[in-house]
């Protein structure tokens, strides 16, 4: 007799996982003793029971505003289970986000960690019944009677969940403002995480760490699901990943898969890797020539596996474009990085390739089961907008049926605002975000995004961004001041406590380095640009720019 296939649904593989890896480990904090895949099903029915006595149906919605915790599958799965809709809210939110989200879901009961509260500040809502701290379960307010959590309370009802049932509303934090619900279903996240697995094969032997925020649908689908249906066991930090929180648990968790931004490698790089070449007179001749500069990056290379824990066989970057300089360190470095390419609204890969096929400056092919293409691509660049179509494909934004409209076809393309082309063997390389573009003045297409990875590979560059002011190309660059106070020796403090008549000297010999700097870089970056893409004007920005969940800059608020 043939077997029946499983459905995509969250309870039906969560089924088959515990059936298959029941007793393999499943969450924990690092430092701690994971719960088994069965100890965590047994805390999914009590929960499940703990919102039916709070009157949740299915259909209704639950948010989720919280720190990464093996809490936080918990109540992402009860709620699930049962047919409600979660609405993970990203803990980087302001008030007036947070608010917004809970208005706008209609969500009735809000699970929240501790060191949050302060995010619902004020908030009020006649729709919003109960608010739980996540942490044990018990409640910060209700409407009505407060219930007690019971551990071993079972659910009263029996729940039947299709694949089409709409699963989770995740509110994008994007780069052009204003939050979207993306309707994502139980079949959309299952899919793409079965499709995580055919890229990257993952078991129960493999471990994840993870650092970015499960409210984001990167982490939500690779980080949560992904090692679920493998029976993976995923650590959780209890601080945010600073490198001294972050190196320690690298050691003890050994983790074989993470998944990050370009941001964190990008900083490992230029603030630890590359001085040490930089710094030292020969080593820095060295590094120029390029059989040298691999023979460098490889050395570098095996103390970074190291410091990762030396099981590292799948190190996942997405979420924003990386710096060249840095991908061509990691390939002669043998790290086993990956590429991956998506957004919210696809649940959200829709390519990428493992370390052993990954390619230079590419996402690499489409994945299985999705068709990827080039809408009304320029003729002779073949660059165009990437449009996607597939079981992936969100069912529209929540409460925006116009905003939907602009962005879905009538026959299921999803277009996805972002310029790429295809190579011969069908890699995709990505250009930028089509809303960034920028027309020159003879009708050229300039995309920020390049001008920008040239910029940060610039000394002292920690972040940049590129703005079309009046007709000019205009850069504005924040600095690593500290690096740049060492380097020249001044530093103020130090030097104030010392001699306090010098602080006003020192701050006018730091201004007056920094506009040499910003001279030094506009001719660097006008000498590795295009003639359309030369920079006419650098700003310093004083201040670290605002950034999303996945640590690109919210253009909109500069523009």
């Amino acid at each position: 007799m043939e077997e029946k296939p499983l459905k995509l649904t969250f309870p039906a593989m969560f089924s088959e996982t515990l059936r298959i890896h029941g007793d393999c480990n499943a969450f924990a904090f690092v430092g701690e003793s994971p719960k088994s895949y069965r100890e965590v099903n047994s805390e999914i029915c009590s929960v499940t029971a703990f919102l039916e006595a709070n009157g949740i149906q299915p259909g209704d919605r639950v948010a989720l505003l919280s720190t990464n915790m093996p809490n936080w599958g918990v109540v992402y799965f009860a709620t699930t289970f049962m047919g409600a809709v979660v609405v993970p809210v990203l803990p980087d939110f302001s008030v007036t986000e947070v608010s917004n989200v809970l208005e706008h879901s209609g969500a009735k009961v809000l699970f929240i960690s501790t060191p949050l509260l302060s995010r619902i500040e004020g908030y009020k809502s006649e729709e919003l019944r109960n608010i739980i701290l996540i942490d044990d379960f018990s409640f910060y307010y209700s409407a009505g009677k407060a219930l007690e959590y019971n551990r071993e309370a079972l659910p009263l009802g029996s729940y039947e969940v299709e694949e089409d049932d709409l699963a989770s509303i995740i509110y994008t934090s994007g780069t052009t403002g204003r939050s979207k619900g993306v309707m994502l279903t139980h079949k959309n996240i299952t899919f793409n995480a079965l499709k995580g697995q055919v890229i990257q094969p993952m078991d129960h032997t493999d471990c994840f760490l993870s650092v970015l925020p499960l409210s984001h649908t990167y982490e939500n689908t690779l980080g949560l699901i992904l090692p679920m249906i493998s029976g993976a066991c995923v650590y959780y930090l209890r601080k945010p990943p600073t490198p001294s929180v972050l190196i320690p648990a690298l050691a003890e968790v050994r983790p074989t898969v993470m998944l990050t931004v370009p941001l964190i490698i990008e900083k490992i790089y230029f603030n630890k890797i590359l001085p040490t070449f930089r710094d030292n007179f020969l080593l820095n001749i060295l590094y120029k020539i390029s059989p040298f500069r691999k023979l460098l990056n490889k050395a570098a290379g095996k103390k970074l596996k190291a410091t990762f824990g030396g099981r590292l066989k799948f190190f996942g970057i997405g979420g924003a474009k990386l710096n060249k300089s840095v991908e061509k360190f990691l390939i002669d470095a043998s790290f086993p990085y990956a590429i991956g390419y998506g957004l919210t609204e696809t649940a959200p890969l829709l390519a990428g390739a493992n370390p052993q096929k990954s390619v230079f400056d590419s996402t690499g092919p489409s994945i299985e089961g999705i068709e990827l293409k080039i809408n009304n691509p320029d003729r002779r660049s073949g660059e165009g907008e990437i449009w996607a179509k597939g079981p992936n494909v969100m069912r529209g934004y929540y409460r925006e049926p116009e905003m939907t409209s602009e962005v879905l076809t009538s026959d299921g393309w999803f277009k996805t605002g972002d310029l790429g082309r295809f190579d011969r063997k069908n890699n995709l390389y990505i250009k930028g975000r089509l809303k960034n573009m920028i027309l020159g003045a003879s009708g050229e297409n300039i995309y920020p995004e390049e001008i920008e990875s040239v910029i940060n590979n610039f000394r002292f560059v920690v972040e940049s961004l590129v703005i079309q002011k009046k007709g000019k190309l205009v850069a504005l660059v924040h600095f690593n001041i500290e690096d740049l106070e060492k380097k020249y020796h001044l530093n103020k403090e130090e030097l104030e406590k010392k001699y306090h008549d010098l602080k006003h000297d020192v701050t006018k010999q730091l201004e007056l380095k920094e506009n040499e700097l910003l001279s030094e870089l506009q001719e660097y970056v006008n000498t590795h640009v295009n003639k359309f893409s030369k920079i006419q004007e650098v700003v310093l920005q004083p201040v670290p720019f605002q950034k999303t969940a996945t640590m690109k800059i919210k253009r909109f608020l500069y523009t």
